[in-house]
């Protein structure tokens, strides 16, 4: 691949191997900036000898990976709110404070809350700063919250949390990496919305976007609307549950959100529109200059939210590169994109949309054109259906690793609904962006808005009848990290090999494809080997599982329909659910003796358990029982009473005997 050979790639890649490698080991700023220092005069010193012929040019080129490597740690230990001094997380303490917020975003409401992504300005009356999720009761502040509101509130910050049941999605992690520490639960009792507003570009975007939407409100009917501000404003609030499984079935959830598809449409398009200019140097930047103000006012009209930002930031790259009109320099546009969006932004690098948006968009450049020329149609229909496939076909195949590793299912129907919802979206795309535009000026043309409608309310039955086909929808796949790097490995040895075949090329496929395989041979008997017995944080019930390899044994009173914790707990151990038994009080598990008591608190005195686990508030006298049975560990599930679970913590505490209470530490595992 002649992009690696460009010096900002390898920049690039080592760059980001260092924000990866800080954010694993959690490297702290006093050291990320030591490391950075030496690899700086290591670079010094290489320039310095390499330009007087006394070191070979290749060590410049180490130094200068090293340095870069060193600059990605320390850029994510600088935004890390945990390294600076002034950020809430530090005084977090459990007790409630003071806090002075300004609310940035609004999130997807809750069943019972409203949602918003805040900043912190003052902590008990000190200058703070940090982001924070602020958790409003639903409803009851509902009309004075706004993006720019200045709040006062009393309450409690809640730092993250890691998963109560294994291999659970992690919401704590998700937050962290978007510089979220912590939220609040505030009581409408204990919140001040002060008069004045933070007027700041985000408050504008916000208060344009709000305008527009009202206004389409009179013309287009509630659920299309819902369906039109996710594809061209970014705001999936008020989208139907249906809706979204709809989309996700048919392989078509990334339109309802902004992202570099729905950019690429508006560059296509305002490139469209520019071709009437004369082609010449004047007019070439004039060009470049309307569609870079264009994008960007797109960006503003959708509400700035990070994932807009990264897309429009991608293809103003992406733009400059067709502006030089050199093949290569969109790689190298590509590489400088990235590279700036995550020196301003670092956690965008964990962001599953961002490394979506990107590896789609380098398959396509670099894959769609290999596909194109297998077969040159004559006919123009053909060739725009061709090409769409083609596009669709390279973006799938950059985004399937990923795409599987973190949803765990592949809509095997994608490339009709690609061929179908592309067309209209490029219409939708179109005439949406006309008809907000205009609602921002208060005007709402009736056959647009009609047209727009139309378009919306078709696309949600095609989607629908897609996504009816449920037989095609391959779901539960297990994948792994492992997997998913040599997977990548075999399909970049497959793309070069295709290119121009020859006896290293084939070497390297097959490597890769060994490769690929020793990594899921390797997964499936190491979980071959594994045994463990888990009680799970299940607060209605009781849930047990016993696991040994790919069987799992379910330990339960209740039905395991629709159970999404088991499911996952499955997957991500390339295991299923083999046995459903009801609960007994007596276990047994790798030689361990386990006595389970329930409700009705009866129980053997000389049974000697090396555990006891209590479920559903068993009426008994913790302390009596500690000194006839005398076991090495008490576990509580989650269906216990908090009060029955404190009461036993403390007398446990009394005995020496350790205390595991599900519904506080999460789940509890034997190994």
């Amino acid at each position: 691949m002649k992009v690696l050979e460009f010096p900002l790639a390898r920049i690039t890649i080592w760059f980001v191997c260092g924000l990866l490698t800080a954010s694993y080991f959690h490297v702290g700023l006093v050291t990320a900036a030591v490391f950075l220092v030496i690899s700086f005069l290591v670079f010094c010193f290489s320039f310095y000898f390499s330009n007087k012929n006394s070191v070979p040019r290749s060590y410049f080129g180490m130094a200068a990976g090293l340095m870069s490597f060193c600059i990605g740690a320390t850029v994510l230990t600088i935004h890390s709110g945990y390294n600076q001094k002034d950020n809430y997380v530090h005084k977090a303490d459990g007790n409630p404070h003071h806090i002075t917020i300004v609310l940035r975003e609004k999130l997807k409401s809750s069943a019972y809350k409203d949602r918003y992504v805040a900043l912190v300005k003052t902590f008990d009356g000190e200058k703070s700063s940090g982001k924070i999720l602020v958790n409003f009761e639903k409803g009851k502040l509902a009309n004075h919250l706004k993006v720019g509101a200045n709040i006062k509130v009393t309450a409690e910050v809640i730092l993250h949390k890691k998963p109560y049941n294994p291999d659970q999605f992690d919401y704590g992690k998700y937050l962290d990496n978007k510089s979220i520490h912590a939220q609040i639960y505030a009581d409408a009792r204990n919140v001040k919305i002060g008069k004045q507003l933070t007027k700041d570009i985000f408050y504008y975007s916000d208060a344009l976007r709000n305008r527009m939407l009202k206004n389409l409100e009179k013309s287009i009917s509630a659920k299309e609307l819902a369906v039109i501000a996710a594809l061209i404003l970014g705001q999936q609030q008020d989208i139907s549950s249906d809706i979204i499984q709809d989309y996700q079935f048919a392989g078509a959830v990334h339109i309802l959100s902004v992202s570099g598809l729905h950019v690429g449409f508006i560059l296509i398009f305002i490139n469209f529109l520019l071709n009437f200019l004369p082609k010449n140097k004047n007019t070439s930047y004039l060009k470049l200059t309307i569609t870079l103000l264009s994008l960007w006012g797109f960006a503003v009209l959708a509400g700035l939210a990070p994932s807009v930002i990264r897309s429009v930031t991608m293809f103003s790259f992406v733009a400059v590169g067709l502006h030089l009109r050199r093949k290569t320099n969109i790689f190298h546009t590509l590489l400088v994109s990235i590279l700036l969006i995550l020196l301003v932004e670092p956690s965008f690098i964990f962001d599953v949309g961002f490394q979506l948006s990107y590896v789609a968009l380098f398959f396509i450049l670099w894959l769609q054109p290999i596909l194109s020329n297998l077969w040159q149609p004559q006919n123009r229909i053909v060739k725009y259906f061709w090409d769409i496939l083609t596009v669709s076909f390279a973006a799938q195949i950059g985004a399937f690793p990923l795409s599987v590793y973190y949803f765990h299912q592949f809509p095997g129907l994608f490339f009709a609904t690609n061929l179908v919802i592309i067309p209209f979206l490029s219409v939708i795309m179109a005439v949406g962006v006309v008809v907000m535009i205009l609602a921002a000026f208060n005007y709402v043309p009736e056959m647009l808005a009609k047209i727009l409608e139309w378009s919306i309310l078709i696309l949600n039955k095609i989607i629908r009848f897609i996504a009816s086909f449920d037989t095609f929808i391959i779901q539960d796949i297990p994948f792994n990290k492992g997997m998913l790097l040599t997977l990548y490995l075999f399909i970049i040895a497959l793309v070069v090999l295709s290119v121009k075949p020859n006896f290293k090329r084939w070497a390297f496929a097959l490597s890769s494809l060994f490769v690929f395989q020793l990594a899921f041979f390797g997964t499936n008997w190491r979980q071959q080997h594994q045994k463990e017995w888990i009680v799970f944080n299940s607060k209605k019930s009781t849930l047990i599982t016993e696991r040994r390899g790919e069987k799992i044994t379910v330990f339960t009173n209740d039905s395991l329909k629709d159970n999404k914790t088991l499911k996952a707990y499955a997957v991500a151990n390339f295991s299923k659910v083999t046995n459903h038994k009801a609960l007994q009080n007596l276990a047994y598990f790798n030689d361990k003796k386990i006595l389970i008591i329930d409700s009705l608190g009866q129980y053997p005195e000389k049974i000697a358990p090396d555990l006891i686990v209590l479920r559903q508030s068993p009426k008994i006298n913790l302390e009596r029982l500690l000194q006839h049975c005398k076991p090495k560990m008490i576990v509580a599930d989650a269906s216990n009473y908090k009060t029955y679970a404190a009461l036993w913590k403390s007398t446990c505490l009394k005995q020496k005997i350790p205390f595991h209470a599900v519904a506080e530490k999460g789940f509890y595992k034997l190994d």
